[in-house]
């Protein structure tokens, strides 16, 4: 079930989010997964985002193949990939299937000082609540190598927009069409 309005979460380090939660059927996850890497792969970055390390990885390319095998979801790129636990694991009996596998997913929005968003993406964590990996989503303020745009590009939403129709049923929000730029911290 998805609601409408998000969770407003004050972060660690003093910043707010948007946060809305989303389903963690294996269908749902390997749908999700299939859009973001098949639809948007030239325009994302994504990698884990914790405290202590970011890592904001863009694709190669296209995925060659995207399979799932005992609850791991296989994103290949051909030189190399990765795995997401999305669905039922067994190899490993229940109490590691459970750790591994996908039990909070979210959509968010990180709002800046002035109240408008700053970043968008999506985020899956495990059992533990340890998160497996971010979507760093296009962003108006930023090209697809992460340099600073002079002019917000407010199209660069259209991936947010879409996949937040899709998962979300949510129609495009007035309120990310309000921020008038970003500071990159490097």
């Amino acid at each position: 079930m998805t609601t409408t309005e998000p969770t407003v979460v004050e972060t660690p380090g003093g910043g707010t989010q948007h946060v809305w939660p989303l389903p963690v059927d294996e269908a749902t996850l390997l749908d999700l997964v299939t859009a973001v890497f098949t639809d948007h792969w030239q325009h994302i970055h994504f990698g884990p985002i914790i405290e202590g390390a970011a890592w904001e990885v863009g694709a190669p390319n296209a995925p060659t193949a995207i399979t799932v095998n005992d609850g791991y979801a296989t994103v290949d790129f051909g030189a190399w990939h990765f795995h997401l636990c999305i669905g039922e694991h067994t190899a490993s009996g229940p109490e590691l299937g459970r750790i591994r596998r996908c039990s909070r997913a979210e959509f968010y929005r990180s709002i800046g000082s002035d109240g408008s968003p700053v970043s968008w993406g999506i985020r899956l964590f495990n059992g533990r609540d340890e998160q497996m990996m971010t979507v760093l989503l296009p962003n108006p303020f930023l090209t697809d190598r992460q340099d600073i745009l002079d002019t917000p590009d407010f199209d660069r939403l259209g991936a947010w927009d879409t996949l937040r129709a899709r998962f979300l049923s949510l129609p495009a929000d007035p309120l990310d069409r309000t921020g008038k730029g970003f500071r990159h911290s490097g």
